[in-house]
C-alpha cells in the first residue's frame, strides 16, 4: 500500500512537470523574447530624441536670430527744409520776410497783453489810493513809479505850481493844468499804442507777400510742367523754386 502511493505521488510530480514544460516554459520564453525587442525598439527612439535637441540646439546657434529692419529716414520733399535748400533768392527772401512778420506780430502782442494788464491794475490801484489820500501830492507818491497814472498826477501838479502869473490874462490856471494833463495823457497813449502801426502794416501787407511768393511757386511749377511734359504731383505740389 505504501509503495502505491509513493509511486502514484512520483507520477503525479511527473506530469505535473511535463505540463509546464510543455505550456508555460513557451510563454515565458515569449514574454522575454518580447521584452527584449522592446529594449531594442525604445534604444534607437531615445537615442533619437536625445539627438533631435542637439541637432535642433545645433541648428539654432547656426542661423542667427533675423534682425530688427533698419529705419530709413524720408526726407518730406514738400516741407520747409525741401523750400529752402531748393529755392531759389526770391523764395527764401519771401520766407524770411514772411518769418520776420509772424515773428515781430506775436512779439507785439504779447507784450501789448501784459501791459493792458498791468494798466488795468494799476488803474484799480490809482482809483483805491489817490483820491483817498490827503492831498493830490500825497496821493501821487503812493503810486507805482512806473504807473502812467501818477505821471499824469505829477505833471498837473507841476503845471499848477509853475504857472506864469504874466500869462493870466491869456491863459488862465485852470486851462493851463487842463491842457497839461491832456498832453500827459497824449504820451501816455501813444506809449501803449507802440507797434500798433507794425501791426497794421504787417496785417495789410502779409496777404499780398503771400500771394507773391503763390505766384512765383506756380510759375516755376508751370515750368517744370512744360520741361517734363506730363503733370505729375511732384511738379504741381512740391517746392519748384529751383536754383536757375
Amino acid at each position: 500500500m505504501k509503495k502505491r502511493t509513493l509511486a502514484a505521488l512520483a507520477a503525479t510530480l511527473l506530469f505535473a512537470v511535463t505540463t509546464v514544460d510543455t505550456f508555460v516554459a513557451p510563454h515565458m520564453a515569449n514574454a522575454q523574447a518580447s521584452d527584449a525587442t522592446a529594449s531594442a525598439a525604445a534604444a534607437p527612439a531615445s537615442a533619437a530624441a536625445i539627438a533631435t535637441p542637439q541637432t535642433a540646439s545645433a541648428t539654432d546657434d547656426a542661423v542667427p536670430p533675423p534682425q530688427p529692419a533698419a529705419s530709413e529716414t524720408v526726407n518730406n520733399p514738400y516741407g520747409l527744409g525741401a523750400l529752402w535748400k531748393n529755392g531759389d533768392f526770391v523764395a527764401r527772401f519771401v520766407l524770411i520776410l514772411l518769418v520776420l512778420m509772424s515773428m515781430g506780430s506775436w512779439y507785439i502782442m504779447i507784450t501789448k497783453f501784459f501791459e493792458q494788464f498791468r494798466a488795468n491794475r494799476r488803474a484799480k490801484s490809482a482809483d483805491e489810493q489817490l483820491w483817498t489820500a490827503p492831498s493830490l501830492a500825497e496821493g501821487a507818491k503812493l503810486l507805482d513809479e512806473a504807473s502812467p497814472f501818477r505821471f499824469i498826477a505829477e505833471t498837473a501838479i507841476e503845471a499848477g505850481e509853475h504857472h506864469d502869473e504874466a500869462l493870466l490874462e491869456a491863459v488862465d490856471r485852470n486851462t493851463w493844468i487842463d491842457n497839461s494833463v491832456e498832453r500827459a495823457i497824449t504820451n501816455v497813449s501813444n506809449r501803449l499804442q507802440d507797434g500798433l502801426a507794425f501791426l497794421g502794416t504787417v496785417g495789410s501787407t502779409a496777404p499780398f507777400v503771400g500771394l507773391f511768393g503763390t505766384v512765383w511757386g506756380i510759375y516755376h511749377a508751370l515750368t517744370a510742367i512744360g520741361i517734363a511734359g506730363q503733370a505729375s504731383i511732384d511738379k504741381v505740389a512740391g517746392p519748384r523754386w529751383v536754383k536757375r
